[in-house]
């Protein structure tokens, strides 16, 4: 996959909402099979769980990896233990990666909820990890994992045989004050969001700094606490804004692009309910659905090959999925960038 030169950016509409509470209860990550159905990591205090959703909002089960029964969570658990899971990832095979801040590894689970394989020792020497979180593959198929409370970057085989480190406590480019989320894309750059520095970082794939965006704010650009980070088949990097209440865009050079705060409807699963509850549909009648359309403390995002973008609204407990619609651009096919930034044209 070849990045384009420059986009046409025609511009990023909402398209639905999947999931609800007792369905998605907090969803902290997603990821995407080939099928198009969302494999849903949600975690609370008593129960964690994964849960399958098709793209038309069915629900198609869930695994539950911490607690279990009730009416919330699914109906089988996992033979794996886990303590506090973190983040999740799907492979080509369409086995599921996570992270786990509690037990201090990573594991490998098919979509049933069937352990392969779990690896991992606390501490601070090479290969140990201590609250790993986020964890991304590179085109190699190693996994790189943010390593937070070390304050570093580790790279391991998928067996966990340790490959290399980068990063130190600190606040100087290449260090990291908790590091969060994680990312690679096409070219294997890395990209981190750095929690407590209010930044993202981008470094080579040997860990070399390359730049940086951001610092602690509210304005566009600036960052309260990033979270998830994703990078687009274009190269576009979206940012989990987590204490901002929002998801920020950024092209591939690290300008702002612009920023989404929320615009959900129903989704179907919650309107069939609705439907069901006449007290419930009496609330919503009464009460301003303004604030309720936005996003609250949203932990990760994702993106497909057809450009959609799905945001884990934590605080809202669903899925927000968006369109973006760009058209790539060839170097005769746009000017050359001028010397000056201050001209404006609207269209």
């Amino acid at each position: 996959m070849t990045r384009p030169h420059a986009l046409l950016r025609v511009g990023v509409t909402y398209e639905k909402t999947l999931g609800m509470r007792r369905l998605t209860n907090t969803p902290i990550d997603l990821a995407i099979g080939k099928d198009g159905d969302l494999h849903i990591l949600s975690r609370s205090d008593e129960l964690t769980f994964i849960r399958r959703l098709s793209f038309e909002d069915d629900d198609l089960g869930a695994v539950n990896l911490v607690g279990g029964g009730g009416q919330v969570g699914g109906t089988s658990k996992t033979d794996g233990h886990f303590v506090w899971p973190a983040a999740l990832l799907m492979d080509g095979d369409e086995n599921l990666w996570l992270s786990d801040e509690g037990t201090c590894q990573i594991s490998n689970i098919t979509v049933e909820g069937k352990v392969i394989c779990q690896w991992g020792d606390q501490g601070s020497d090479d290969g140990q990890m201590n609250r790993p979180s986020g964890i991304a593959f590179d085109s190699n198929g190693d996994i790189f994992v943010a390593d937070t409370l070390n304050h570093r970057i580790q790279k391991f085989k998928t067996d966990g045989t340790f490959l290399m480190n980068f990063g130190s406590y600190g606040s100087e480019k290449g260090e990291f004050d908790m590091p969060w989320g994680i990312a690679i894309d096409e070219l294997d750059d890395i990209y981190v969001a750095d929690w407590r520095n209010d930044r993202v970082q981008k470094f080579s794939a040997d860990g070399e700094f390359l730049f940086q965006i951001g610092t602690s704010g509210c304005e566009d650009g600036e960052f309260n606490r990033p979270a998830g980070i994703e990078i687009d088949k274009d190269g576009d990097i979206y940012v989990a804004d987590w204490a901002n209440h929002r998801i920020q865009l950024f092209g591939p050079d690290g300008h702002f692009v612009e920023k989404f705060i929320g615009d959900a409807t129903l989704s179907r699963q919650a309107k069939n309910y609705m439907e069901s509850n006449v007290m419930a549909l009496r609330m919503r009648e009464m009460t301003s659905i303004e604030l309720q359309k936005r996003l609250r403390w949203p932990v990760s995002v994702r993106t497909d090959m057809d450009g959609r973008i799905y945001m884990a609204d934590y605080g809202s407990m669903r899925i927000q999925v968006y369109q973006k619609e760009a058209y790539p651009l060839g170097p005769d096919e746009i000017a050359d960038p001028p010397r000056s930034n201050s001209l404006f044209t609207q269209f």
